[in-house]
């Protein structure tokens, strides 16, 4: 009776996570899932596991879920898994206010990022 099943946002051999409020700047974020995006998920772990970047390990709890999504609800192959997307974009942004000299204030913004990953089961060549 009640309302039908959401149609699925990414293919069949694909899985999905999603962080929404990342800490940080997207355009820092885009700089560390550029370095997964295509390579094999076992690749792109050791490289955010060992990444000096700060936002490497919010990243890899992302992927990390991707995978344990596609595992676990897709029944996908995790040996076979590639990062097929990584995309990021802007999220809230916390405004706050420092005093300065004078009886002067001035704004300081602390932007949120999110972050998208889609892993994709790839067919051995």
């Amino acid at each position: 009776m009640g309302k039908p099943a959401a149609p699925r946002k990414v293919g069949e051999k694909e899985a999905l996570a999603v962080g929404n409020t990342i800490r940080g700047s997207a355009r820092k974020l885009n700089l560390v899932a550029g370095m997964i995006r295509g390579k094999k998920v076992e690749q792109a772990m050791n490289i955010l596991k060992f990444s000096p970047k700060g936002m490497a390990d919010d990243v890899r709890k992302v992927l990390a879920s991707a995978i344990a999504n596609a595992e676990n609800n897709h029944n996908l192959d995790v040996d076979a898994l590639v990062v097929a997307e990584a995309s990021v974009g802007k999220s809230i942004s916390m405004k706050r206010f420092a005093t300065r000299a004078r009886g002067r204030s001035s704004r300081i913004v602390k932007p949120f990022s999110q972050i998208r990953v889609v892993v994709r089961e790839q067919e051995e060549a």
